[in-house]
């Protein structure tokens, strides 16, 4: 479970215009709309296309647990990609992300300042350009650490150093055991 990636994709599907389709049957019909036939469903679903067809019919209303997931996330992956882009676009040029997180964050300082880690309960607007480089790295298929490691800089910058107004020798953030993160948009 990726816990920044899946946090971000939240967020983005927060601004979809129309809910996803929810029966099982609404579902495989709008994958097979999508790619363009019952084979390709078939095989992204890994179930033979016989099923398919039967689920296209109503013939099929409720689906195995596990096909059920599958089936939710290749839809909601697919459902109104240009909503998902605006949303990204909008967030990486104007309107930045919001990040609540509660974590053990710390920093590195120089000798003689308090920069033991401790558990920290933020909620810290970042500006655009932290937005665009967390869905950016998410698109390229960066790792949740890699993430992570995005998500301190920003509340290095925005928390810690006030934009650049204290904190002048601060090097680096700590952000570890994360409990719970959410972004808005």
């Amino acid at each position: 479970m990726s816990l920044f990636g899946d946090g971000l994709e939240a967020a983005v599907q927060k601004a979809f215009t129309r809910p996803a389709p929810k029966s099982a049957g609404a579902r495989m019909r709008y994958l097979v709309k999508q790619l363009k036939g019952t084979k390709a469903v078939a095989q992204l679903l890994r179930i033979s296309q016989r099923t398919v067809e039967r689920y296209v019919k109503d013939q099929i209303k409720k689906p195995r647990p596990d096909l059920a997931a599958r089936l939710e996330r290749e839809v909601k992956k697919r459902w109104q990609p240009q909503i998902r882009a605006r949303a990204r676009q909008t967030a990486a040029t104007t309107g930045g992300i919001v990040i609540d997180t509660r974590a053990r964050i710390g920093y590195t300082a120089p000798i003689g300042s308090t920069d033991d880690s401790r558990l920290r309960h933020l909620t810290v607007a970042l500006p655009p350009q932290y937005a665009a480089r967390l869905f950016d790295a998410q698109q390229s298929g960066a790792t949740d650490q890699q993430l992570q490691q995005i998500a301190a800089e920003g509340l290095k910058e925005v928390y810690f150093q006030d934009d650049g107004r204290r904190a002048g020798s601060l090097e680096e953030v700590r952000f570890t055991d994360v409990e719970h993160i959410e972004f808005g948009l």
